[in-house]
């Protein structure tokens, strides 16, 4: 069953079309990694999928629900008031490439704020849920410390329990791994991996190669704000059809994919 239903959605900033008609559909509980260049509309997307950017055609579902949009009288999509996005947006959990925790809070009350104020949780049962999370990414000894006094892998960390703390049916990360420190990838890389494990539906873009290829169940190729080829990783990474795909995985891994 489709958790994510992509339909020829496209999107302009000023004079530049920087999707031209995407369409992709993740199953409930699928990984897919998105690559791709620079610009390609990565980033684009993913924001579109959280109505952080909004979409100039077509239209985007999550579980069913337009997000950011509903049907007028007239049947003609019109974008929705922002208390009726907002509260869909919240089961939709997002981590970026910068952190963006509070500096004046504890790593704990980051995780703890959202389930407070969005959900109306009690605090001590949002307490008792950010430290179960946070024991989750192995962090719970580190939940009094404030974000300076972690690394930026542990705040990376930090970042996804307090996405989790919504209790998010779809996971998006927007490069999360790529303002660390190379010797801290790898903690955040294997909090994922244990995500996807747990069957949590996950939409990554990325420029790890291992993590798309050990981990996703679908990689997706994006150039010039198209989806040019997808499919498992093992026949993308081994044998793609695309010029643009074979030319891409050239320059990240710095010879031919192998045949």
């Amino acid at each position: 069953m489709a958790l994510v239903e992509i339909g020829n959605v496209r999107k302009r900033f000023g004079d530049i079309e920087v999707l031209k008609g995407v369409s992709l559909s993740v199953d409930t509980g699928e990984v897919v990694c998105l690559l791709g260049a620079s610009g390609s509309g990565k980033t684009t997307l993913l924001r579109c999928i959280n109505h952080l950017e909004t979409i100039d055609d077509g239209e985007i579902r999550v579980a069913g629900e337009l997000i950011g949009y509903a049907h007028g009288p007239d049947g003609k999509l019109r974008e929705e008031k922002d208390r009726t996005t907002s509260a869909k947006r919240a089961r939709i959990g997002m981590v970026f490439q910068r952190f963006n925790l509070f500096a004046h809070l504890t790593a704990l009350e980051n995780v703890t704020e959202a389930p407070v104020q969005v959900l109306r949780l009690a605090p001590d049962a949002a307490r008792k849920r950010a430290l179960d999370i946070l024991a989750k990414v192995g962090l719970k000894d580190k939940a009094r410390r404030y974000p300076h006094e972690l690394s930026g892998g542990q705040q990376q960390r930090v970042a996804i329990a307090r996405a989790l703390a919504m209790e998010p049916r779809l996971m998006l990360f927007d490069e999360p791994t790529s303002a660390l420190d190379p010797e801290l990838v790898g903690e955040v890389l294997e909090t994922m991996r244990r995500l996807a494990e747990g069957g949590m539906t996950m939409i990554v873009v990325t420029h790890e190669m291992s993590f798309a290829r050990e981990v996703a169940d679908r990689v997706v190729m994006m150039a010039e704000g198209q989806v040019i080829e997808a499919g498992p990783p093992e026949q993308l990474f081994t044998a793609p059809n695309h010029p643009r795909t074979k030319a891409f995985l050239a320059r990240i891994l710095g010879a031919a994919p192998a045949a």
